[in-house]
C-alpha cells in the first residue's frame, strides 16, 4: 500500500501467527514498553508499540492533524495511501476491519460492516458475509448490501473516473474482466458476480479460490456508497458517511472538518468509540513545520504516520521528547523501481549494473540512519509472511560492487554508462535525500542521474503512476515505498510486480513488470489452501523480482514517530503501515 492495510480466515490462521510473531518482533527490537495492561507507559519511549499511551475514555475536544501534501483522494474508494484507508474508517466502515488494539492484536481482522468474518465454499471461491442491521447513512437511509455492492463496482471497475485504487475485485470476480462497471453500464444489475439475495447478504462469486478474502474485505472499497448520491470523481466533495463522523466541510487541497454523525449508532458498532467531537486535517503543511508543531504539542499527529524528518530526528532522539517516541517498523520497503519499458532498463544487464553499483548503507544513512530502517535486499519485508532472507547482488557492507557494476555495463552495451531520470515525492526530504545520494552513488559508475521531483498528492495520478507519462518523459528510475496491502505476501506482492496490476493512471506497478512466469506464480499460490506452501511461495516469487532485478530494495522502513504530550489513546497499528490509530485517538486524557 502506498505511503504505507495488513485477518484471519479458518485458511490462514497458521500464516497469520506466523505474521504476528514477526512483528512483535520487530517491535521488541525497538524496545516496546513492557507495560502489557492496556494503561501504557506515561511518556516511555516505544510504549505504544504494545499498549495505549494515555488511555481515556472521555468523551469531547478536537482531534487535529496535518499532512505535508494532499491526499490522492478521501473519497474510501479512490484512495491507495495507507493513511487515508486508515483515515477514512472513521466515515466509511468496511465489511472487516483490522481490530484498534495495541501490539499483536492490532493485527486481528474483526467484523465492521459484518456481522462475521466471511464463510467461505468448501473451494474458497464463494465467499459470503451478512451485514449487521441498525447501520445507517447520515441521511437515516438504511445501508444494505447493494450499497457495498455498488461501492465495489465504482471503486474497481470506472478507471475513468477513480484510478487510485487496487484491483483485485476486478482481476479475481467472475466476469470481472468484461463488466464496464456502473458508469458505462447503467443496468441495476451490475456484475453477476456479487450476489444480494437480500438486503443483509453479499456473496462474492470468484474465478480461483483466494484464501486471503477476508483480508480484501478490510479495503475502503467495501465502503457502502448509495448509488443515488454518486457522482463520480465529485462525490469526494459530498461523501455521504456510514460511520461515526461526517463531513462538516472539505477544501479540496486545503483542509477538512469532520464531525459527529448523529446517525450513528454505538450498538451497530463494535470497534469505534468516537471520542472526539470534531476532528480536523490541514494538507500542504512543510513537513517541517508539521514536526515543529508536534513539539510544540500545537495538533495530534502527523496524518501520514511516516515519521519526524531527519532534520527533526536529532532532537527528538534524545533529550525531553526521547520519551515521546515510538519507532516502529513500517512492514513497509523503500525501494527504486528501474522501468522495463524506458530506455536503458528494457535491458537486464543495465538493471543489473544498478543493482551492483548502488551504495545502499550511503542512501540509509542519507535518510536518517538506522532510526528510518535497515538497508533492504529483498522486496518483502521481514514483518510480511513469506519473507526470505537473501541478498542476489552482495557487496561488503551494502557499499555496491563497482567491478560487477561495470561489467554489467559492458554487457549492456554502455561500457562508459548512461543517462537517466529517478523520480522523487517534493514533499517527502527524506526521499529526496536518498535520490540525492543515489545519484552520487551510482556517479562513481558512470550512470548520471537527473532527479526529477513532484508532488506526492499527484504522483501516481498524474505522473510515476501513468505509463504514458513515464515514456514520453523517459523517467527510467521511479522512488517507491510500499507497505502491505494486508501481511502476507500476496499483500504486499501482487499489486507491484503483477502485470494485470499495470494501469493507464493511479498505477503502483512502476516498473511494469509484466512477467508470464511471476504472474502465474502469483495466481498459483493464492489459490493454494496449504498455509506452508503459499508461505514458500511469496519467497520464492521474490527471488524472482530481484533475478529479473527491475526493483532495487533499499531501506525496510522504520517510523521514528511523535505523540504530543496531551495526545490520548495513542497506539502503533501494524495493519496500517505502523502508524498511530486514528480509531483510537483522542484529545482528551
Amino acid at each position: 500500500m502506498r505511503g504505507l492495510p495488513q485477518v484471519k480466515t479458518r485458511r490462514v490462521t497458521a500464516g497469520v501467527a506466523s505474521v504476528l510473531a514477526l512483528s512483535l518482533g520487530a517491535s521488541a527490537c525497538g524496545g516496546g514498553g513492557d507495560d502489557n495492561d492496556g494503561s501504557g507507559g506515561n511518556g516511555k519511549k516505544d510504549a505504544a508499540l504494545t499498549s495505549i499511551v494515555n488511555a481515556s475514555s472521555k468523551k469531547g475536544g478536537t482531534v487535529t492533524y496535518e499532512h505535508s501534501d494532499v491526499p490522492d483522494s478521501l473519497d474510501p474508494g479512490n484512495t491507495y495511501y495507507g493513511w487515508v484507508q486508515n483515515f477514512s474508517r472513521l466515515y466509511g466502515r468496511t465489511l472487516t476491519s483490522f481490530k484498534p488494539a495495541a501490539g499483536k492484536e492490532g493485527l486481528e481482522v474483526v467484523p465492521d460492516l459484518a456481522e462475521s468474518l466471511g464463510q467461505p465454499s468448501d473451494d474458497a471461491k464463494t465467499w459470503a458475509y451478512k451485514l449487521r442491521k441498525g447501520v445507517k447513512f447520515q441521511d437515516g437511509t438504511p445501508v444494505t448490501s447493494k450499497d457495498v455492492k455498488y461501492a465495489i463496482e465504482r471503486s474497481n471497475f470506472s478507471p475513468e473516473a477513480l484510478s487510485n485504487g487496487p484491483t483485485y475485485f476486478k482481476s479475481y470476480l467472475v466476469g470481472g474482466d468484461k463488466y464496464k462497471g456502473p458508469y458505462k453500464d447503467k443496468s441495476p444489475e451490475g456484475i453477476k458476480s456479487i450476489e444480494t439475495p437480500d438486503d443483509q447478504t453479499i456473496v462474492f462469486k470468484l474465478k480461483q479460490p483466494f484464501a486471503d478474502f477476508d483480508y480484501l474485505a478490510t479495503f475502503s472499497q467495501t465502503a457502502p456508497v448509495p448509488r443515488a448520491k454518486d457522482d463520480g470523481a465529485k462525490y469526494v466533495q459530498h461523501i455521504v458517511s456510514s460511520g461515526p463522523y461526517q463531513f462538516q466541510s472539505y477544501e479540496e487541497g486545503r483542509s477538512a472538518t469532520l464531525v459527529r454523525n448523529p446517525q450513528w449508532d454505538p450498538k451497530t458498532d463494535p470497534i469505534r468509540k468516537a471520542l472526539p467531537d470534531k476532528i480536523t486535517i490541514k494538507f500542504k503543511v512543510n513537513p517541517v513545520t508539521v514536526d515543529n508543531n508536534l513539539l510544540a504539542d500545537k495538533i495530534t499527529a502527523d496524518a501520514a504516520g511516516t515519521g519526524v524528518q531527519p532534520q527533526t530526528q536529532p532532537k527528538v532522539l534524545r533529550g525531553k521528547y526521547a520519551n515521546q517516541t515510538d519507532s516502529s517498523y513500517a512492514g513497509a520497503t523503500q525501494y527504486i523501481a528501474l522501468n522495463v519499458n524506458v530506455k536503458p532498463f528494457d535491458n537486464v544487464h543495465c538493471r543489473k549494473a544498478v543493482q551492483w553499483g548502488l551504495d545502499k548503507q550511503s542512501v540509509l544513512d542519507a535518510m536518517g540512519g538506522s532510526p528510518k530502517g535497515d538497508v533492504a535486499t529483498t522486496l518483502l519485508p521481514p514483518s510480511v509472511n513469506g519473507y526470505t532472507k537473501f541478498d542476489t547482488y552482495p557487496s561488503a557492507g551494502h557499499k555496491g560492487d563497482v567491478a560487477k557494476a561495470k561489467e554489467e555495463l559492458k554487457a549492456c552495451g554502455k561500457p562508459n554508462g548512461f543517462n537517466t531520470i529517478l523520480t522523487a515525492r517534493s514533499d517527502r526530504p527524506a526521499e529526496v535525500a536518498a535520490a540525492t545520494a543515489i545519484q552520487a552513488s551510482l556517479k562513481k559508475i558512470g550512470v548520471n542521474i537527473e532527479i526529477k521531483q513532484f508532488p506526492s498528492g499527484k504522483y501516481f495520478s498524474n505522473f510515476a503512476g501513468v505509463p504514458s507519462y513515464v515514456h514520453q518523459n523517459k523517467l527510467g528510475m521511479l522512488s517507491m515505498a510500499w507497505g502491505a496491502d494486508w501481511p502476507t505476501g500476496f499483500g504486499f506482492l501482487d499489486q507491484i510486480i503483477n502485470g494485470a496490476a499495470i494501469k493507464p493512471s493511479g498505477g503502483n506497478n512502476l516498473m511494469e513488470l509484466d512477467d508470464p512466469k511471476i504472474n502465474k506464480a502469483l495466481t498459483d499460490a493464492i489459490a493454494n489452501t496449504d498455509d506452508a506452501a503459499r508461505t514458500k511461495a511469496w519467497g520464492d516469487i521474490d527471488k524472482m523480482v530481484l533475478d529479473n532485478a527491475s526493483v532495487v530494495p533499499l531501506v525496510y522502513r522504520k517510523n521514528l514517530l511523535l505523540r504530543p504530550a496531551s495526545a490520548a489513546n495513542v497506539t502503533v497499528t501494524q495493519a496500517y503501515l505502523g502508524m498511530y490509530d486514528y480509531l483510537l485517538m483522542s484529545s482528551t486524557k
